[in-house]
């Protein structure tokens, strides 16, 4: 069986996109432990509908105006770093997750997810990195002569791997033993994502 070496190099460099930790991993990890495996999924989906900001841009050729343009590049690094500092404050404010709370209604809960699915999405969409990837890998390595319908499908199956590979890490987290062994350092895991997301967005906000 022969293998497209461009297909397997756009495939490799999806995959390590995907799964290298960053704000996507931080907010699904802190959402998974805080409230449960059902929002945990809904920060996975968030993060998939997010992608679909960059695949708007790229099909419509926005992606090579943005790297000519550095300046719109620089105003979504600020405003996702600014709302990654946000959700770490948030983090470290947080009282203890009440997930397993008799007392929740189920609006309460649909509203709770919903706002988990904003967060997973704002986090993509305001991601400067994810932007750069796009332009990078539409314009340098995937095929130039692709058409918007080609594009619009390669598009699709990097939202499809994140939505996959984010639900398994909420999945994973929300497992009987992965509870049992987080609980009891909850508290202190959840200062230190808080923490690492203002590292993250401090670091995007003084990065060069």
């Amino acid at each position: 069986m022969i293998i497209d070496p461009q297909l397997a190099l756009v495939t490799a460099i999806i995959a390590l996109a995907i799964i290298s930790p960053g704000p996507d991993f931080a907010v699904t990890v802190r959402n998974s432990l805080a409230q449960g495996r059902r929002a945990g999924l809904a920060t996975a989906a968030g993060i998939a509908a997010g992608v679909s900001v960059h695949i708007g841009y790229t099909v419509m050729g926005l992606g090579y105006l943005m790297s000519q343009a550095i300046w719109m590049l620089e105003l979504i690094r600020y405003l996702g770093a600014g709302y990654l500092i946000w959700l770490g404050i948030t983090a470290l404010l947080s009282q203890r997750p009440a997930h397993g709370g008799a007392t929740s209604t189920d609006e309460s809960v649909s509203i709770a997810h919903w706002t988990m699915a904003k967060q997973g999405f704002l986090c993509n969409a305001l991601n400067p990195k994810t932007a750069l990837f796009f332009v990078a890998l539409f314009t340098q390595v995937a095929d130039a002569e692709a058409g918007p319908n080609q594009q619009l499908l390669l598009g699709l199956v990097i939202a499809l791997g994140h939505l996959l590979w984010f639900s398994a890490v909420a999945m994973l987290l929300t497992t009987a033993g992965a509870q049992k062994r987080l609980s009891r350092i909850e508290t202190g895991l959840n200062r230190i994502i808080g923490v690492a997301m203002i590292g993250l967005g401090t670091r995007l906000a003084l990065a060069d």
